[in-house]
């Protein structure tokens, strides 16, 4: 299966990147429903690469914010809000 996770991982790529130059913040959403019509299969891969994509831009973009504040002496940017662990 190293070849759907490939051609997904690279799809998610290419998505994210139309997504910023379009400015469609949804557009990963449409391509899911695509595949779903074809490929249940190929839609999860697909999905699983999206988030794991969106987690780490989302995680380095905190990262560079709070590393920016850091070596300007400005505030550093608030952190994620924890949520209490209820047991699910």
């Amino acid at each position: 299966m190293a070849m759907i996770d490939d051609l997904c991982d690279q799809l998610a790529r290419d998505v994210l990147a139309a997504m910023d130059e379009t400015g469609d913040d949804k557009l990963h959403d449409k391509i899911s429903k695509i595949l779903i019509d074809v490929s249940p299969t190929t839609q999860e891969v697909y999905l699983k690469a999206i988030r794991v994509l969106l987690a780490e831009r989302r995680a380095r973009e905190f990262l560079d914010r709070t590393l920016a504040a850091k070596r300007t002496g400005a505030a550093a940017p608030a952190g994620p809000r924890l949520v209490p662990d209820t047991g699910h």
